[in-house]
């Protein structure tokens, strides 16, 4: 009896062992091994383990090095107010007893969606306290207030600051709610640059012109046709000059760079950054419309390859798959009212307003020692938290204070800004009497 119960055991135990022997170095779909769900920002990659998991068994140095090789740009760029820096300095050693903020795991836990807030914070909201348990004495304005408002919207981040620092607020404290002229479309008259560069060589494919006429005669009024890329600069890949049917990103990069990594970057395709299959709306967890479902995300959703119509994708290329409140309300909405008189010619394009100005703002780089435009196709850099449209964007055509009131209403962004905000956050008013004082 012995026997028979040893050998049942060892054959369920190998059985058990040769099933997740195979989803580990066989299987392509690797959901058995995950330990529970992931958050909203990561769960697109979580069956690209190695993403996160560099080493089986690393220690929170490794992982930490995952997290920045991924955010660390993002945190240069916001001035990281608690960088770790900031708690490696032997001078702050006693707050590491209470969060270990070196690391982002302890507070950015994954796998745990039970503890999981919508920003990925797995830590009481009231952590603030720890550290700043003396605010109440030095700030008279902020002698009452609970510690799990410190993040409330329109006061403070923890990461990026860079719109509600105190100079700030005094500095861009005054001005009208609504400016008379906002340059979106090409700030500081900086010159518009999408290509980087056009292969020098490419296969002319002429039996597929003659074959495909009408793509022909669209693709000749193109940008494409105007910067010299023919068929064969698209329909072929660098290891062969055979027909390509349907290009990829891979060919998109090769002369939109900028474009193609800041898009890897963000939501849409940030499945393809980890050689995964490009995400669909039916494998998203927010509301797409039926229609859209089984579309997978690529260049081509947004973008015709045979003509430029940049405003197909800065509008209703978004709205042909997003079906969220925020969506829907954009066409009645004062921003969406500005697009279409835009479209009707009653104001310039300049002062029109679509889903890119906000989502996919214009930003100023160097590229070959020239100031250019360039679009952040990464449409999540500043959705999290919000205050981090502010500057680049809110700020182009609206106060700072009307700005943090509008982010700071949820129904308000719900119904995509149609109204005022019906809320008002003193945190300018309280900077000033600081000041004055």
């Amino acid at each position: 009896m012995k026997k028979f119960i040893w050998a049942t055991w060892m054959l369920v135990t190998l059985a058990i062992a040769g099933y997740y022997g195979y989803i580990l170095l066989k299987a392509d779909n690797k959901q058995a091994l995950l330990i529970g769900e992931t958050s909203h920002g990561h769960f697109q990659i979580e069956l690209a383990c190695s993403s996160c998991h560099t080493e089986a068994f690393a220690g929170p140095e490794l992982m930490q090095e995952a997290c920045v090789g991924c955010h660390g740009a993002e945190l240069a760029e916001a001035n990281d107010t608690h960088p770790k820096k900031k708690f490696t300095d032997p001078r702050n050693a006693d707050r590491l007893s209470v969060v270990d903020a070196r690391y982002c795991v302890s507070c950015h836990t994954e796998h745990r969606k039970e503890i999981t807030a919508p920003m990925g914070l797995t830590l009481p909201e009231d952590y603030c306290f720890h550290c700043h348990t003396d605010v109440g004495d030095d700030r008279e304005s902020h002698r009452d207030l609970a510690f799990d408002s410190c993040a409330s919207a329109g006061c403070h981040n923890y990461h990026d600051n860079r719109a509600l620092f105190e100079d700030f607020l005094v500095h861009n404290h005054s001005g009208p709610w609504l400016k008379e002229m906002a340059r979106l479309t090409n700030p500081n008259g900086a010159a518009i640059l999408a290509s980087k560069r056009v292969p020098e060589q490419q296969p002319t494919f002429p039996e597929q012109k003659a074959a495909h006429p009408d793509i022909h005669k669209a693709w000749s009024g193109s940008n494409h046709a105007d910067a010299g890329v023919d068929c064969g600069g698209c329909h072929s890949d660098a290891s062969s000059n055979e027909w390509l049917e349907k290009p990829g990103i891979a060919q998109c990069q090769t002369c939109h760079i900028h474009e193609a990594e800041s898009y890897k970057s963000g939501k849409h395709g940030m499945r393809l950054a980890q050689s995964l299959p490009a995400i669909r709306p039916a494998d998203s967890k927010l509301p797409f419309k039926e229609t859209a479902l089984s579309l997978q995300q690529g260049c081509n959703s947004c973008h015709s390859a045979h003509r430029t119509d940049t405003l197909f994708a800065a509008s209703e290329a978004c709205l042909s798959c997003h079906n969220d409140e925020h969506s829907r309300g954009f066409d009645s909405s004062p921003h969406g009212q500005l697009l279409t008189r835009a479209i009707a010619g009653v104001i310039p394009v300049e002062q029109a307003v679509s889903c890119a100005t906000c989502h996919m703002p214009r930003a100023e780089n160097i590229v070959d020692g020239k100031t250019v435009v360039q679009v952040n196709h990464n449409q999540n850099h500043n959705l999290r938290p919000n205050e981090k449209m502010i500057r680049p964007v809110c700020m182009q055509c609206h106060n700072l204070g009307f700005s943090i009131d509008a982010l700071a209403d949820p129904a308000l962004i719900r119904n995509n800004f149609n109204g005022k905000p019906a809320t008002h956050i003193p945190s300018i008013d309280w900077s000033l009497k600081r000041v004055a004082d």
